[in-house]
């Protein structure tokens, strides 16, 4: 787990797990212990499935906005369904972020025992076809992110199926993002400066230029993969479950060039959770006598994520 002296994050091909599952975990580990970030190619999230995506999502936000209103949850913390323009700001922000999106969450059986804390799915009756391609969306992502936690495991000294007890019908939510054009003098962020509150975020769609992080000597560094690439990041439950040896760096999506602003931007971010009574306990390798425990006090992933919700202005108490 050594630190690299990299200066931009790098691209890693996730074929390389399959015949160097070690390499593949160096790599992809020491980027996220450098940067708390990574770019990833050579996924296996299929593009056709990519592709109906991108389609579904530009067809739903294109809708008139009472339609889209009548699948907003009021007072669901934004947890299923749409959340509106203007409604989520950045912890410490003063001014909400330039977006409105779309949660799609885990379907889960009735009478599943996580039921009462993870609300059914809300699904919009146009565009034909939205609730299959997601879900068929949700499913690819959730299988890429498995692997990725597997070599995180490995990164981390332990047994490669580490995560497997952890993210079982997990609160992955997979969010649709659109930020609309923004007039020439906007004064705020599409995305205010943030930290991801999940395990690991897998990001389709961050192509469009914007996306950046926050350097260790202050820098803002962009973070623009290549087409087909995803980009992916520690979130919050991870450095905390890592003792913060893997960062939640912060993030941002900055508003583009002047000539630029008249453009819409769309991505689709992954936000892998752990299951709602999954326990977030500093990882017993990644304390020491340089590197004391932070978090003497578990919790539950709910509860963490209760806390962050209502931080960001989702949830109001």
């Amino acid at each position: 787990m050594a630190d690299t002296p990299l200066s931009q994050v790098p691209l890693i091909s996730m074929a390389q797990a399959e015949q160097d599952p070690d390499g593949f975990a160096r790599d992809f580990g020491g980027s996220f212990q450098r940067f708390g970030f990574a770019m990833v190619s050579d996924h296996g999230v299929d593009q056709g499935v990519i592709d109906r995506a991108w389609a579904m999502t530009k067809a739903f936000f294109d809708l008139p906005e009472a339609e889209k209103r009548r699948y907003f949850v009021e007072g669901g913390g934004g947890a299923r369904g749409y959340t509106p323009f203007k409604t989520e700001i950045a912890k410490g922000a003063t001014h909400v972020d330039l977006k409105e999106f779309w949660h799609v969450g885990r379907e889960l059986a009735a009478g599943h025992r996580y039921g009462d804390v993870m609300p059914a799915n809300v699904w919009p009756d146009r565009p034909e076809g939205f609730r299959e391609a997601f879900l068929d969306l949700f499913a690819a992502l959730d299988a890429a992110g498995d692997r990725l936690l597997s070599a995180i495991a490995r990164y981390l000294g332990l047994e490669p199926n580490w995560f497997d007890r952890a993210v079982k019908d997990g609160n992955s939510v997979l969010r649709l993002l659109h930020y609309p054009p923004v007039p020439a003098d906007a004064p705020e962020v599409r995305a205010g400066a943030h930290e991801d509150i999940n395990l690991i975020t897998l990001l389709l769609g961050a192509e469009e230029a914007g996306l950046e992080l926050l350097d260790r000597d202050g820098r803002w560094l962009p973070v623009a993969p290549p087409p087909g690439a995803m980009v992916v990041n520690v979130g919050d439950m991870l450095q905390r479950l890592t003792n913060h040896v893997l960062p939640s760096t912060t993030h941002r999506v900055v508003n583009p060039a002047p000539e630029r602003r008249g453009h819409s931007r769309y991505s689709m971010p992954f936000f892998l959770h752990p299951a709602p009574d999954f326990l977030i306990e500093t990882l017993p390798g990644c304390v020491s006598e340089e590197r004391p425990n932070r978090y003497e006090t578990p919790i539950t992933a709910h509860d963490y994520l209760y806390q962050r919700l209502v931080e960001i202005g989702l949830i109001k108490k």
